[in-house]
């Protein structure tokens, strides 16, 4: 079983969306929590939501240049098993144009 993480990208960070009425965030909550019964014992880390990236280089740091608005890890057996996982995945429903990247955590030898 490999760790896949997702990346949660959105047009802006959560602290920067409209507030949800209480009714909205509960639907939202269900739709999350849905997600994560589905994908069941897979779930490694549920995640959170970021905010405030900032790229660091040699050169310094500046602010990341695209909005990462959470993440995930999850098991699977292969990358289309957690592509599968990504199927109707309640953030693809979030306002803006949301996406998600699926990158598979590569081991590292003789660690």
């Amino acid at each position: 079983m490999g760790k896949y993480v997702f990346i949660y990208h959105a047009p802006m960070t959560p602290a920067e969306a409209t507030p949800a009425t209480p009714e909205q965030m509960e639907a939202e909550m269900a739709a999350w929590m849905g997600w994560a019964g589905r994908v069941g014992e897979s779930m490694v880390d549920f995640g959170a939501p970021l905010s405030g990236g900032v790229r660091v280089t040699a050169n310094g740091t500046s602010p990341s240049t695209r909005e990462v608005a959470g993440y995930s890890i999850v098991e699977a057996a292969s990358l289309e098993a957690a592509l599968a996982f990504a199927d109707g995945h309640p953030h693809l429903n979030m306002p803006g144009g949301c996406e998600i990247e699926v990158h598979e955590a590569q081991e590292i030898p003789g660690m």
